[in-house]
């Protein structure tokens, strides 16, 4: 036997093991394997395999606790499971349903107007959960037996429902952003890193957020212009309710006015800190998840206990003052000799800091009793588990890959691709989407983009531009018929009258609207860089 013709065969297959840990993550995933368990098991077969085989240096693998540690305990990532809460606690004290139901007497006297009502509380609940699935779930069950009882087209309904449901892929503060801007502010380091800058600019995920924000508000008109276009040229798929079923119009905007501007405030002031540099998207996430356990013990407070519900409002009032006081005072601790002012600031701080716990202490208990809160507790964890596990895999996945040498090859294939910058970005929006009838965007996020990030930055593309552009891309691929994501999570809820078929046909517009997004992008790529460089400039 040639020993050295099968060393020099073994050595030639290995060098298409890069390609080959791609394939085999696939069909792993395709066969229904759980992501994150995938991701670090092929990972650690191809390690073995190319240490066999001599194309692997251990030295690849040794930083993984480094990389443990550093996920855990990444600032931003914090972020993640803090909206997470906010997100669930909306949903699990029933506001998501009051919004909906206020919305839909708000706007139902209109033609089309619960399929607009339903837009408006699908761009809401994006800012506040960020989770697609949540949210197509909660509005299919909640809105789509009412519009069809209404005698609206059921293709019609669900589109608008699954495209609503969507946009908490892209209207901030959402998840994808997050780990989008962590994903790619780490891309963008490392390609400034290999062309010899070394003292390299940075993005955070407040940038991604201001990018995307022009972006999504952009996607809720063209949902609505699109509704009010069929419901006044085709007003038998989205009649109007009789008002005499709404009730007045004092008694709907007196319902409204209870209901909406306790969330739309926590929305606008998480958001509005962010934007406007007051706190880091972590630090607003902190204060979203204690806005919103506000809200919910609030409302979960028994009729006849005055007393206790008023220890609620009080806390919150004293964590707004608290906010404000940090605007005007510095509060520092442990300076020798601080302003009178200061020290008298430093005082209030501290008993608004005790009136907020207590506050916060009396909305947990309101939970408890109501058995809501060990149903928060339990959806936050799984959700956030998953996240970070399946963000240990693709850490290890990633550096495995590269140590197969698997950077090289992305960056040279994306070099290779014909039309230059363009066919690159075409090829890996592509790739992208199909990926996204397969993968949630969290998997996509953390492994697809880190590989493809460095090489397209390093080709000179802004990242906002990018991050937003893969936002939307994968808003797009979750619409899609047949595999898209939130037309199966609609399909899991929707009555037996409503076929697939229908769902498809109904999110056919939507895409279109979507395509138009992504073009206007290509064509205007200010819609994504002009908000970002004004606020932060």
């Amino acid at each position: 036997m040639d020993f050295d013709a099968l060393g020099l065969c073994f050595c030639a297959g290995a060098a298409w093991l890069d390609l080959a840990m791609i394939a085999v993550l696939c069909i792993c995933l395709m066969l229904g394997y759980p992501v994150a368990l995938s991701l670090a098991g092929v990972a650690l077969i191809f390690a073995v395999i190319g240490l066999a085989t001599g194309v692997f240096d251990l030295s690849y693998v040794r930083p993984m606790p480094q990389r443990i540690f550093g996920a855990v305990s990444n600032v931003t990532l914090i972020a993640v499971p803090m909206f997470i809460l906010m997100g669930v606690i909306l949903e699990k004290s029933k506001i998501a349903e009051e919004l909906l139901d206020e919305m839909a007497k708000l706007f139902g006297s209109l033609r089309g107007g619960l399929g607009i009502s339903v837009t408006v509380v699908g761009a809401l609940l994006a800012a506040s959960t960020g989770i697609v699935g949540a949210t197509v779930v909660t509005m299919g069950l909640l809105s789509l037996p009412v519009m069809l009882k209404r005698g609206y087209d059921p293709a019609f309904a669900s589109g608008a429902i699954a495209a609503a449901g969507t946009l908490g892929q892209i209207i901030p503060p959402s998840i994808v952003l997050i780990l989008l801007g962590d994903v790619i502010s780490n891309a963008y380091q490392k390609s400034q890193l290999e062309q010899g800058v070394f003292a390299p600019e940075t993005i955070s995920v407040g940038d991604l957020f201001a990018g995307a924000l022009i972006p999504g508000l952009l996607l809720v008109g063209f949902y609505m212009m699109w509704q009010i276009i069929v419901a006044v040229t085709q007003p038998n798929k989205a009649p109007a309710i009789p008002a005499a079923e709404l009730g007045s119009r004092r008694e709907v905007w007196a319902a409204a006015m209870k209901t909406l501007p306790a969330p739309l405030l926590l929305i606008v002031a998480v958001l509005g800190s962010i934007l406007g540099g007051v706190a880091t998207p972590t630090e607003a996430a902190s204060v979203g998840a204690i806005g919103a356990l506000f809200i919910a013990g609030a409302r979960f407070a028994p009729e006849h206990a005055s007393l206790k519900r008023l220890l609620v409002y009080i806390g919150a009032a004293a964590i707004i003052g608290l906010i404000m006081l940090t605007g005007v005072i510095d509060l520092r601790l442990g300076r020798e000799a601080a302003p009178l002012g200061d020290r008298i600031g430093i005082l209030v701080a501290f008993v608004f800091c005790v009136l907020g716990a207590v506050g916060l202490i009396a909305s947990i208990r309101f939970l408890a009793r109501d058995r809501t809160l060990y149903a928060i507790a339990d959806q936050t964890t799984r959700v956030t588990t998953m996240v970070f596990t399946i963000l240990i895999g693709a850490a290890l996945f990633s550096l495995v890959f590269r140590g197969l040498g698997g950077d090289e090859m992305v960056h040279a294939a994306l070099e290779a691709t014909p039309g230059g910058v363009v066919g690159a970005v075409i090829t890996v929006m592509l790739v992208m989407f199909i990926l996204g009838f397969f993968l949630d965007f969290i998997e996509i996020t953390l492994v697809v983009v880190p590989l493809v990030a460095p090489a397209l930055l390093a080709m000179g593309i802004s990242p906002i531009w990018l991050g937003v552009m893969m936002a939307v891309n994968l808003q797009t691929s979750f619409l899609t018929p047949p595999f898209g994501f939130a037309l199966f999570y609609l399909r899991g809820v929707t009555p037996p009258e409503v076929r697939t078929i229908h769902i498809y046909r109904g999110a056919m517009p939507f895409i279109a609207i979507q395509i138009l997004m992504l073009a206007l992008l290509t064509a205007f790529p200010e819609l994504a860089t002009w908000l970002p460089e004004q606020i932060y400039s």
